[in-house]
């Protein structure tokens, strides 16, 4: 075999870095031929820290890693996330809210819910019609029983989590039961070979570090597909007018106090705050655009957020974290033999928490797809680079569509971010062919897209969209079968309530004495 590809060097850790070794690692672990693993991280660079919020996908990972759940939640300060809670995103009145849960809408496969909801039951959130985990998750109730095994669910769910943490959990991990070698150095030199491809990092004191395939995990630096290649940036600012955030930490004002198990974007004047429940503290932060705010405006905007739960004095106590946002992605992800993952790659806002949810998907399609040379190297990165310039497409298209549908015209920022040549050409078809159907798989030709059509159901009518199914009524609507189904929602939704513990009761239990073994 000419040229087989047997050492990988990773440059970074941080979550990225680490989940890249983790899952390579995992994948070879038991190879006849193992593949070495090797992560460089600066000791001097410190990893941004705030990305504190999973898909459910992250349970597959972990659970293919080797991680146990309950050490997750014992040493991560994890908690369940079971979706995103959106507030004043459509009208900023006091009862403007919605949901975009992680289940999908009972029934969603088989019949036209939204078509029966819109008819019959639209004075009701639209997740609260198909969909158990609204009510579960308003009520701040787990998504799963105390006797419930790890990484099993009564329904879906992802974490809340402390990414430092997280990413020091990953490293040992790696390191003592993957066999992933650790590297605390600095990168002085990139060494190329004649034909362009790199062969070696230089280092400041371990010397030259050779590999075959080398994975930047380098985040914003991008210091080998950016830096060392010179593959441009793609800007997208004039899609995601997002460019700076600003984060804290805020403490419970008890141990007992409630922990919400839905990421909360909540609107604000040019921008949107999160808010995310650990079972330590809460991580909240503004992220906005400097061309409508600026940086002082907005800290005292989210503090007086803040204030709203933990009062005034506490608020004005926190100490805040400066984060600059470059709206965009890399032309090509896979050049040569060296592929970017993380923010190398690109990042768009923190909004959906898609950027933990691509380097999943990054890793996943590199495992699967791991060149055993280095001319099957080349298929693979084309194949890889088409799939995601797809992919990030579709993730701007997914985040647009929680501006593009706002009534609020309270403020320049909404009125810019909504108007319709601020909207991507597909999106814009997209929202013309929903006027008459409902989103469906057949928009979406992936088969395993980071946001399915159900995601874009919830966001779509949680946002108030309307479409006229009676223009051209299909057999496939069925819309006897959509009312058993809303009806059958409504009947678990009851078991539900009365069987599974409260979001904090689960977390404490689990802490104290862990989670059963499947």
């Amino acid at each position: 075999m000419a040229n087989p590809i047997k050492k990988v060097v990773i440059v970074g850790g941080g979550t990225a870095g680490w989940l890249a070794a983790g899952l390579l690692a995992a994948e070879f672990k038991h190879n006849q031929s193992p593949i070495s693993i090797t992560l460089i991280e600066s000791p001097d660079v410190n990893t941004i820290g705030v990305g504190e919020g999973t898909w459910p996908s992250m349970r597959t990972t972990l659970r293919k890693i080797g991680i146990s759940e309950t050490d997750l939640i014992r040493e991560c300060f994890a908690s369940f996330k079971q979706g995103s809670k959106f507030v004043g995103w459509r009208t900023g009145a006091a009862d403007d809210i919605y949901h975009h849960p992680f289940s999908i809408p009972n029934g969603y496969a088989e019949c036209n819910l939204a078509a029966v909801w819109q008819t019959q039951f639209v004075d009701r959130p639209f997740a609260e019609v198909v969909s158990s985990q609204f009510t579960i998750a308003e009520q701040g109730l787990a998504p799963k029983q105390i006797t419930t095994p790890e990484y099993a669910g009564v329904l879906n769910y992802g974490y809340h989590l402390d990414a430092g943490k997280f990413a020091a959990l990953l490293q040992q991990h790696c390191t003592k039961a993957l066999g992933v070698i650790h590297v605390l150095d600095h990168v002085t030199r990139v060494v190329a070979a004649e034909n362009g491809d790199i062969t070696a990092l230089d280092t400041k004191t371990s010397g030259l570090l050779d590999g075959d395939l080398f994975i930047d995990c380098s985040g914003l630096s991008c210091l080998l597909l950016g830096q060392h290649f010179g593959v441009p940036f793609v800007d997208k600012k004039h899609l995601s007018l997002n460019d700076t955030a600003l984060a804290m930490q805020v403490p419970y004002p008890e141990p007992s106090s409630p922990i919400e198990s839905c990421t909360v974007a909540t609107a604000q004047s040019a921008g949107w705050t999160w808010d995310i429940g650990l079972s330590s503290r809460r991580g909240v932060g503004y992220v906005f655009s400097s061309s409508y705010i600026s940086q002082e405006q907005a800290e005292v905007e989210l503090r007086a957020h803040i204030a709203k739960s933990v009062g005034q004095k506490v608020a004005d106590s926190l100490t805040s974290k400066k984060l600059s946002i470059r709206a965009g992605h890399r032309q090509e992800f896979w050049h040569r033999n060296c592929v970017a993952v993380g923010m190398a790659a690109g990042f768009i806002e923190p909004l959906e928490a898609s950027a933990l949810a691509l380097v999943e998907l990054s890793m996943n399609m590199i495992c699967e797809e791991f060149p055993v040379d280095r001319s099957a190297m080349n298929i693979v990165s084309r194949r890889f680079n088409e799939i995601f310039r797809y992919r990030w497409d579709r993730i701007i298209d997914f985040l647009k569509l929680h501006y593009a549908l706002t009534a609020r015209q309270d403020s320049d920022y909404w009125r810019d971010m909504s108007a319709p040549e601020a909207l991507p050409e597909h999106l814009r078809e997209l929202l013309q062919l929903w006027k008459s159907r409902p989103p469906h798989r057949s928009d979406f030709i992936q088969v395993e897209e980071i946001f399915p059509s159900a995601s874009y159901q919830y966001v779509l009518y949680g946002m108030g969209f309307t479409m006229d199914a009676s223009r051209l009524p299909r057999s496939s609507d069925n819309p006897s079968l959509a009312l058993n189904r809303i009806r059958e929602n409504a009947e678990k939704t009851r078991k539900y309530l009365s069987g599974l513990p409260s979001n904090r009761a689960l977390i404490d239990h689990v802490i104290q004495h862990g989670m059963p073994l499947i």
